[in-house]
């Protein structure tokens, strides 16, 4: 949530999961694209989402905490997709969980909990309103530097014992301004980065709306679509994916939101969905081939085929093609005018078995293989329960179910015979 970069997230964390994911029995192609779909998760998920969160708020004009509130049900519903899949594939290979000897200690985490306050502390000061982001930004990083030097103190203490407590004093120092002095100088590196991408998106802007393009891009797309709004949320989804290749998070919303976000609001669409729509597709081009960078990054580390592991990312994230026309149609996902609680209770729960329908299709099997006419009414039945309307959600819901109790019962019968 925090790095701001798909690749980044899938480097570092992949460094881990993905060996760990092959050793219990994934297929390198799976592990490299659950480590790049949930990287690229990562940044969609509240309270920061890639610092994008922040971004949001000052095109949006809403506050920060509203923003966050807004994409917790999305971001829910992208992870619960990955899940759902990502368990499926467990289930068709047979796997076992990794032994509770084996698992990791709950007192390591909990001793070191003290490390994310200094995230915490951001997340406060820019929700309460206290300070303005710069003050809340420059806050959180001098605190990040105490945490830090008195995390490393605490460390040398445990491994140098015996040592005078004046030379630990003054290695810990030395160590922790070094340290600064490498978070200070990453810092503008990627402030440089995102401070470009931010000014070619105001030139890109600018160059747009002065030439008149703007206008006949919105008005050629709107002519295009015409009553079918889909058709523009469908040509939308395209320029996204397309402008979104191989941008940071920060960058990546901000040439959306100048670019394609206006030809949504142009639509009709509400201007929180339209924000919300474009930044997931502008992110999913992580993940998406021909230049799946998150998910390339990914199979390099797994030793598996880029192209395999990018369609299985792809697969992978499938709610992140549905759930932005979910909220598209149906603003009350996102919290948009007046909202009933039943309503957003609905929404959730057939998006969520929407998605348990098309993973399912994806995936192959589910108590046995599934024959292709049975994944093909797994699609329609899934997409059914996320198409907004209650005739739609109870058609979809009848037909999922009736392939899953079939599925079920076939199961038992070739276990049957097979014992």
């Amino acid at each position: 949530m925090v790095s701001g970069s798909s690749v980044g997230n899938t480097v570092t964390t992949g460094s881990v999961t993905i060996p760990m994911m092959k050793k219990t029995g994934y297929k390198p192609e799976f592990a490299g694209a659950v480590e790049a779909a949930a990287s690229t998760g990562g940044q969609i998920m509240p309270p920061i989402m890639g610092a994008a969160a922040f971004l949001m708020a000052e095109y949006m004009d809403l506050p920060y905490a509203e923003v966050a509130v807004k994409a917790i049900l999305p971001a829910i519903l992208y992870f619960s997709g990955i899940f759902i899949a990502v368990h499926l594939e467990a289930k068709k290979l047979g796997l076992q969980g990794i032994p509770r000897t084996e698992l990791p200690k709950w007192g390591y985490l909990l001793r070191n909990l003290y490390l994310i306050l200094p995230l915490v502390l951001l997340v406060w000061l820019v929700s309460s309103g206290a300070k303005t982001m710069a003050t809340s930004a420059a806050i959180s990083i001098l605190a990040s530097f105490i945490i830090g030097f008195i995390h490393l103190l605490a460390t040398n203490i445990r491994q140098m014992k015996g040592q005078g407590f004046g030379k630990i004093l003054w290695l810990t120092v030395k160590a922790s301004l070094l340290s600064a002095v490498d978070a200070l100088a990453a810092g503008a590196k990627g402030a440089i980065t995102v401070a470009v991408a931010c000014a070619m998106a105001g030139m890109i802007a600018g160059c747009i709306t002065v030439t008149g393009l703007a206008s006949i891009l919105i008005n050629a797309i709107v002519q295009l679509a015409g009553n079918a709004t889909i058709v523009g949320l469908v040509l939308t989804m395209l320029c996204c994916i397309v402008l979104g290749m191989g941008v940071p998070t920060t960058a990546n919303y901000c040439i959306m939101a100048s670019t394609c976000a206006p030809i949504l609001i142009q639509l009709g669409f509400s201007p929180v969905a339209a924000h919300f729509f474009v930044f997931y597709f502008g992110i999913v081009a992580d993940i998406t081939p021909p230049v799946a960078l998150a998910a390339y990054a990914g199979s390099a580390i797994a030793k598996s085929n880029p192209m395999k592991t990018g369609i299985n990312a792809t697969k992978l994230a499938i709610a992140a093609f549905i759930v932005p026309y979910i909220f598209a149609y149906s603003p009350s996902m996102l919290f948009v005018g007046n909202v009933e609680w039943y309503d957003v209770l609905l929404i959730s729960v057939t998006a969520l078995l929407g998605l348990f329908g098309i993973a399912a299709a994806l995936n192959g099997h589910l108590y046995r293989k599934i024959p292709m006419v049975l994944r093909l009414a797994l699609v329609a039945g899934g997409l059914g329960m996320m198409i907004p309307g209650l005739t739609s959600d109870l058609i979809g819901l009848a037909v999922v179910a009736a392939v899953v109790v079939f599925q079920y019962i076939s199961g038992k019968k070739q276990a049957a015979s097979a014992a």
